[in-house]
């Protein structure tokens, strides 16, 4: 029975067990699906098949089937229609519908870019390749060129791949990643001087990649050991006055629990050598904020509340620590400032959060006026 406006008198002095249901649609949760929930979704085709294995009792069923009892062909992605709204179709469908469009109008290396793009994200990579060699072929970019080779890659078509990432080395001369996939080309090929070159040559075209450094930490422990890998990230951190070396290292340690501290650490080397490196700052004070220890997160990041103007990502961690430990009047002064921010993802968090704490500030008032109403016990 559901309890609602009518009925609600019938359930006073009921002593409930146990866990409670809500049936509501998803609308009806503005901020999220709450943790744990339980969430029923009708299924729209009930075959023969199906209904003969649930007499048999409870049923497990794949993920591929899921989506299919759902009604929809494979597994369900999310896109946008001609209005911007987010919907869901099968992946099936939706790479039907790009392989249609795009052959409708070949000519137009948009229309294969974007179908190439999604076969590339669901690890389609013959049919990406065979679509990205066409967009090639009709005079593609240098982009197009470095899709086709980690498409290439991606297959172990190491010749093939070697040839066309260097066509889009040539052809990116400012962009890193062609020397990257390179290099991890040399690695399947087990060329290590090859592999080394080629790292070498993208942290010269980008020395802030941490990308880039993470790649050379992994080439340096696997051929040598990890203290010769921390060695000369060190090394070579002091020597450019890089920080990001370090960020790269951190990163490394900051995976696992126990190497948290050793991470700390290294993230504390990194922003001696740039105190103003917005990666550094974020990693720290996620690191910090992982040990609970709010108190350095605030620390951290208060002297680069300007910042946050410009970052959405330092803007989270600092409003976080300051909920967490409760700074209400610092929150406030925050989102403020942040209100009157030029960046939009910045001027949005500003707004949501800002609800938010209203809320928050609405349920304390409401629980110290429910205890100052409770009649003290005699």
């Amino acid at each position: 029975m559901a309890a609602g406006p009518g009925n609600a008198t019938a359930l006073q002095g009921l002593n409930i067990q146990g866990g409670a249901a809500i049936v509501a649609p998803v609308s009806a949760f503005q901020n999220g699906i709450p943790p744990n929930a339980l969430v029923v979704l009708p299924i729209q085709k009930v075959s023969d098949e199906l209904k003969e294995s649930l007499e048999k009792g409870p049923l497990a069923v794949t993920r591929e089937q899921l989506w299919e009892l759902l009604g929809f062909n494979g597994p369900a992605v999310q896109v946008q229609d001609d209005q911007g709204r987010p919907l869901m179709i099968g992946l099936e469908d939706l790479l039907g519908g790009l392989d249609k469009h795009f052959n409708e109008k070949p000519e137009d290396l948009n229309r294969g870019r974007i179908y190439a793009q999604e076969l590339m994200k669901h690890e389609r990579f013959q049919r990406a390749e065979q679509v990205l060699s066409k967009v090639v072929a009709k005079g593609g970019t240098g982009e197009d060129w470095l899709a086709l080779g980690i498409s290439q890659l991606q297959q172990d078509k190491l010749d093939k791949a070697e040839g066309t990432l260097k066509g889009a080395q040539n052809l990116l001369k400012t962009n890193p990643y062609p020397s990257l996939h390179l290099a991890k080309l040399a690695k399947k090929k087990e060329d290590p001087a090859a592999e080394r070159q080629f790292i070498d040559k993208a942290i010269e075209i980008d020395g802030e990649m941490v990308d880039a450094w993470a790649v050379l930490f992994s080439h340096i422990r696997d051929t040598k050991d990890e203290d010769k890998a921390i060695e000369e990230l060190e090394a070579l951190a002091r020597e450019k006055k890089n920080s990001r070396p370090l960020v790269a290292i951190q990163a490394f340690f900051g995976g696992k629990e126990e190497a948290r501290d050793k991470a700390i650490e290294v993230g504390k080397k990194a922003l001696e050598i740039n105190p103003d490196d917005i990666l550094a700052l974020l990693a720290q004070s996620a690191l910090f904020g992982q040990n609970g220890d709010l108190d350095s997160v605030v620390k951290l990041l208060q002297p680069h509340e300007a910042k946050m103007t410009r970052d959405v990502r330092l803007a989270n961690n600092y409003f976080e620590a300051l909920m967490q430990s409760r700074q209400i009047d610092k929150v406030t002064k925050l989102l403020n400032a942040l209100a009157g921010s030029q960046n939009q993802q910045v001027k949005e968090f500003a707004l949501q959060r800002s609800k938010a704490v209203a809320q928050f500030l609405q349920q304390q008032q409401q629980s110290i006026a429910k205890l100052a109403g409770t009649p003290k016990p005699s």
